[in-house]
């Protein structure tokens, strides 16, 4: 029943276009542990992350020499919609680089924030322009964008480290980078994914929705994945095969309307 409760909200938030799911530091850790080799030299963009509270930004800049990083770019979408009787001037998306410098600060000030002109949106010129400067982009996008966000990285042929919907795999544009060997799953999933923070106006929905020791709002989907083309040596460990195919077709039937089967590994 927690599972059913916790897939209304993500189904929710889907028909709201409302992406407020936020990644918890300790989901961060246990997966980045498996990628570390890759980050060496490399320029680092979290684009899809308030450099002031991010946990991605955190778990880089926190780890900034350990991976050897050449530098870490950071950067948020701000809403600036504004209603016809509120003329308030809104903020605009921001980003920040940090280098690692000697006498740096990890955590940037308010004066240390450079503003776009624009709201910061991952499509926009703005961000694109720091895209282009990057190798790697490691982020939680927002699930309602995901295609979009995907074909935004094969476009430039970027590397990435993303997390999504587990039902992100069925798009067709996801699967058949997937088929051709483009991209593949991470190493943590479902439950190995402990759960997302989410804004005060979230109901806290199933049996594993929680408030931390830091006061945060926790939901736990159990639905979501990460989604990579960084190589990792458990892409390299020989799956145990316990039956072939020919001789046994008929416990394997293809599907009506795509020309596979269904395998399963215990």
């Amino acid at each position: 029943m927690a599972r059913n409760a916790t897939n209304e909200l993500l189904q929710k938030a889907k028909k709201s276009k409302s992406d407020e799911f936020y990644t918890q530091l300790s989901d961060i850790e246990s997966e980045l542990q498996h990628y570390k080799s890759n980050f060496r030299n490399k320029v680092v963009y979290c684009n899809c992350d308030d450099p002031r509270i991010s946990n991605f930004y955190n778990y880089f800049a926190l780890n900034f020499k350990e991976l050897g990083l050449k530098k870490l770019i950071s950067a948020c979408y701000i809403n600036q919609e504004r209603d016809l009787f509120n003329n308030v001037e809104f903020e605009r998306g921001c980003f920040y680089e940090y280098t690692g410098a000697e006498g740096e600060k990890i955590k940037p000030s308010s004066k240390d924030i450079i503003h776009f002109k624009g709201d910061g949106d991952f499509r926009s010129a703005e961000s694109v322009k720091l895209l282009m400067k990057s190798d790697i982009v490691v982020t939680n996008p927002p699930f309602s964008l995901f295609r979009e966000f995907v074909a935004q990285l094969v476009k430039y042929d970027k590397k990435f480290l993303i997390i999504g919907n587990v039902n992100a795999i069925t798009y067709k544009e996801i699967f058949k980078l997937i088929k051709e060997n483009k991209a593949w799953l991470g190493i943590n999933l479902g439950r190995g994914i402990s759960g997302f923070i989410v804004p005060e106006h979230y109901e806290l929905y199933g049996t594993e929705a929680r408030i931390d020791s830091s006061g945060n709002r926790i939901v736990s989907p159990n639905n979501a994945l990460w989604l990579t083309n960084l190589d990792t040596l458990k892409r390299h460990e020989d799956i145990e095969l316990t039956k072939k195919y020919f001789g046994n077709e008929v416990e394997y039937p293809k599907y009506d309307n795509y020309d596979g089967i269904n395998g399963s590994i215990q």
